[in-house]
């Protein structure tokens, strides 16, 4: 299990654990968030990330552990004296409530003037692009209009943490692409502290300043998007965010790992001579050799099947002297429009040292 650094931050994290009966959800989670972050728990479903958010709001309080923002113990405070807004996979809006009273909702319950609420509004629905639509109900909204109102309602008492509970997946495809760029531009403006769980890698790599990586309970990674994706700390990281190569191996030497016969050079540190590990490269990794030289990790391959997939191929490659384990290959469509790779080739492919990466064995191709 990897854990946050334990710098200070606006919201700290320590030695959650939340049980259900005898079923551990949370096992010691600890993690620091920072002022102004837009954070992502990702992970399969039953991985904890929702429960994380329930507890970090109060909605299911944590079984042990502490949870402080901005300096102050909230570890038992109910929701209503928390400092977040939240944004539901349902929007969760009152379907006999206008739009401007759903807006106001918590203005409201605040004591805020009329004439302050009503100017708070108004600024609401032109920050979320809906100036014309406060005197419609919720039903009379798209999907996508009614989680701009819902986020609108979330920020309308200038919350100090930002929570949101899967709020894009209940859209379209195309919708949930734009109002990803949309939430994204509007807390960086903002500048407001956000949470976001999610299922989807891409909204992750996307939308996140750092993300959290969880599994049964357990954060295994936590890191930039990039970081995360070229840099998957274990297996279980390295095969949920994209595609990935796994290949049973060995470890021939300090900075060499053997795959069937063939030795390639990688990053072998923390393992030793003669240790069963499992290889894995990214397939957008693996190069075709065009020229005459022989750089290091050169292997010639067969090229087993090629899937069109418009920006590119992805082809199935087999190599007798690596065991013929079949592996996955992304071939752009210049590359192979100019070396007229085909269906039965033999191909020289390289497999970058620096992008090979060495976990313990155990590891199938998925």
């Amino acid at each position: 299990m990897a854990e946050a650094q334990s710098t200070s931050g606006y919201l700290q994290i320590k030695n959650i654990t939340k049980k259900f009966g005898e079923f551990t959800a949370l096992d010691n989670i600890s993690l620091d968030i920072h002022e102004g972050e837009f954070i992502c728990f990702l992970g399969p479903s039953g991985c904890g990330k929702t429960t994380f958010l329930r507890a970090i709001a109060g909605l299911d309080i944590q079984t042990h552990g502490v949870i402080e923002q901005s300096g102050k113990d909230i570890s038992t405070l109910p929701p209503s004296e928390r400092d977040f807004g939240i944004v539901f996979q349902s929007y969760a809006l009152f379907p006999n409530l206008k739009v401007r009273r759903n807006i106001a909702f918590g203005l409201e319950n605040r004591g805020v003037s009329t004439p302050d609420i009503n100017a708070r509004v108004t600024e609401l629905l032109e920050l979320v692009g809906l100036p014309d639509q406060g005197d419609k109900f919720p039903a009379q909204l798209s999907g996508g209009q009614q989680q701009r109102i819902a986020l609108a309602r979330a920020i309308a008492t200038k919350p100090g943490l930002l929570l949101l509970d899967e709020p894009l997946s209940a859209l379209d495809a195309k919708v949930r692409v734009h109002l990803r760029h949309e939430i994204k531009e509007l807390q960086a403006n903002l500048g407001i502290t956000t949470i976001m769980v999610t299922h989807d890698q891409e909204e992750a790599l996307t939308m996140a300043d750092r993300i959290v990586v969880m599994n049964h309970g357990v954060i295994d990674q936590v890191g930039t998007p990039i970081e995360i994706y070229t840099e998957p700390a274990t297996a279980f990281v390295a095969d949920f965010i994209g595609k990935m190569n796994f290949l049973p191996g060995q470890v021939a030497q300090s900075g060499h790992v053997k795959i069937g016969d063939i030795s390639l050079a990688a990053d072998t540190q923390g393992y030793a001579q003669g240790d069963e590990i499992t290889v894995a490269v990214r397939p957008e990794n693996i190069i075709v050799l065009e020229g005459t030289d022989k750089p290091e990790n050169t292997v010639r391959v067969v090229v087993k099947a090629m899937e069109f997939l418009g920006s590119f191929y992805r082809a199935t490659l087999i190599s007798p002297k690596m065991g013929n384990v079949e592996f996955g290959a992304d071939f752009s469509i210049n590359m192979t429009r100019r070396t007229n790779i085909k269906l039965g080739d033999e191909v020289k492919i390289i497999l970058p040292s620096e992008r090979i990466l060495v976990y313990p064995k155990g590891v199938k191709n998925g």
